[in-house]
């Protein structure tokens, strides 16, 4: 940028990963860095953008919503727009992480990278196509999606112009990072012709990527960052026998939100159970129950006594259990216990 331009100012949309970016180094170089945000942006995105210098505008559900927001401010205020993935320079700089790579990492035969518009991908298949073929070298590069926006898939593969248009793209993903309805289509013609396939993964697997690499890496990622391993996970086949290099990109994930899917996890591998039991409404027979549990080593974490809006008879009544478990076949062995002891009882919930 010249010296007008920069008297001008920025501005961009991001879900908060390149919004923090630009208001970091637009302070750093006394740019004023305009930035608008999804209305459901994490909210350690926001306020991160916000305590370097950034200004920060909510509007919409998806970056594609901001869009317009965006156009508005930077007519009013003679702002240059700087573009998550849509643009050459952030391109060839998010392409170093493909020279890294190859710096670091002496061989592989694969490389798994989110994508959202495509600017990450694009840029590091583009500098190892450049590096590798140099060394006579090949590597699978493999891209990632949230199923719910499957963009980048569509576009390469042509299935937008068979009825699946962008109207039906969108929803509530964990993997904000890469939810973009309307990728770069220069960064599309790249990942045509360079990137070997791409994998579209439910919300499910993209938790249990979050999870996984928390509870086995120590490395905190959000749903994006986590989305390489989440593939590896979904499809172990695809991957099973080669050196596989991981993208992980973005560790803000909203605490709260964290919190979430590692409880979540923990009812899907069994370590947590939401148990049902059958009573008689009489003294002592709480006691009872949570008696057996304990005995079997399980801990009861909440318990609700319900008599008047469920289906039992007057002088029955329901306990809702929720307790820490060790494993599906540890929650199978407490539902035994109470059955043997004359209790009607069974899992609310299911992750199997």
């Amino acid at each position: 940028m010249n010296a007008d331009e920069r008297k001008r100012g920025v501005i961009a949309v991001s879900a908060g990963n390149h919004a923090q970016a630009l208001a970091y180094h637009a302070g750093r170089l006394g740019i004023e860095a305009r930035v608008v945000m999804p209305i459901n942006a994490p909210y350690a995105k926001v306020s991160r953008t916000q305590s370097f210098g950034g200004k920060v505008e909510q509007c919409g559900e998806t970056l594609d919503d901001c869009m317009e927001k965006m156009r508005e401010l930077q007519t009013k205020h003679n702002l240059i727009f700087v573009s998550p993935y849509d643009d050459a320079m952030v391109v060839a700089g998010q392409g170093t992480v493909g020279l890294e790579i190859v710096e670091d990492v002496p061989e592989f035969d694969c490389v798994v990278v989110p994508i959202g518009g495509g600017g990450l991908i694009a840029g590091i298949a583009t500098a190892l196509e450049a590096k590798l073929g140099e060394q006579n070298k090949k590597a699978d590069i493999i891209g990632v999606e949230a199923a719910l926006y499957p963009t980048m898939h569509q576009l390469v593969n042509r299935t937008a112009a068979q009825g699946k248009s962008n109207a039906s793209i969108g929803g509530q993903t964990i993997a904000e990072g890469i939810a973009v309805k309307q990728p770069g289509a220069s960064n599309a013609e790249i990942v045509k012709r360079l990137v070997d396939d791409i994998l579209l993964l439910d919300e499910i697997a993209l938790e249990r990527g979050i999870a996984c690499l928390l509870e086995n890496g120590r490395v905190l990622a959000e749903g994006a960052g986590a989305a390489p391993l989440a593939a590896i996970l979904a499809h172990p086949q695809r991957f099973r026998g080669k050196r596989v290099v991981l993208v992980i990109c973005g560790a803000n994930i909203d605490t709260r939100l964290l919190s979430s899917v590692l409880t979540r996890q923990m009812a899907h591998n069994g370590a947590m159970a939401h148990i049902g039991v059958s009573i008689s409404d009489q003294p002592g027979v709480l006691a009872r129950v949570a008696s057996i549990f304990g005995e079997a080593g399980a801990n009861i974490v909440e318990v609700s006594h319900k008599r008047l809006f469920e289906s039992c008879a007057a002088k029955e009544a329901e306990l809702d259990i929720i307790a820490e478990t060790k494993s599906k076949e540890h929650i199978q062995e407490v539902l035994t216990n109470l059955r043997a002891q004359g209790f009607r009882a069974g899992r609310l919930h299911k992750f199997d």
